[in-house]
């Protein structure tokens, strides 16, 4: 159904809400008799992979808080209908004229949709610099600061001193917690 009119648009919408503003963009496009000229509303997520409490958990998290991605045919009617929707903020563009979303900047956005949702990724909140503490493992208890961060294979760098002298350590993420 997606014609050569149909084109993306982002929306800046309440942000904690996007879900409930989608559903509710959805429902009024449908009510006015608008849905063959809007095709998609997206909330742009990722799967991510966390681990709280010692437990793996995969999670949604929004790519862009406070965003929705619109694939619609941009007509007064539309517009109307969106711009009154409770929550909405306004289409991104200059001088209230929305800007069209470049192709392969819609591509690249849901390329990160789809990928996420076959391999998550993970989520570690440690930066280069960072007091850490070694929880669990044969350096539990050892303090250190970190070096450096690979979250493609979950291991953080910790330098600790052992023996009067620091020493690199590679560690699973999970096994360090900041101080």
């Amino acid at each position: 159904m997606a014609t050569e009119a149909m084109r993306w648009f982002v929306l800046r919408v309440q942000s904690g809400r996007e879900d409930k503003i989608r559903e509710a963009i959805e429902r009024r496009i449908k009510a006015a008799g608008l849905l063959e000229r809007v095709e998609r509303v997206l909330v742009p997520t990722e799967t991510v992979s966390e681990i709280k409490g010692g437990k793996r958990r995969v999670t949604r998290r929004k790519i862009f808080p406070g965003y929705l991605v619109l694939q619609m045919e941009m007509t007064d009617d539309v517009w109307y209908v969106i711009r009154d929707t409770p929550g909405v903020g306004d289409f991104l563009g200059a001088h209230g004229k929305p800007t069209l979303m470049e192709p392969h900047e819609v591509e690249k956005l849901l390329g990160e949709m789809q990928t996420g949702a076959e391999k998550p990724k993970l989520k570690i909140d440690f930066q280069k610099g960072d007091s850490v503490k070694v929880k669990e493992g044969p350096f539990e208890n050892f303090e250190g600061i970190v070096e450096e961060v690979n979250p493609t294979k979950g291991i953080v760098r910790v330098i600790v001193t052992i023996f009067g002298r620091p020493t690199p350590v590679d560690l699973e993420y999970w096994q360090v917690e900041p101080v």
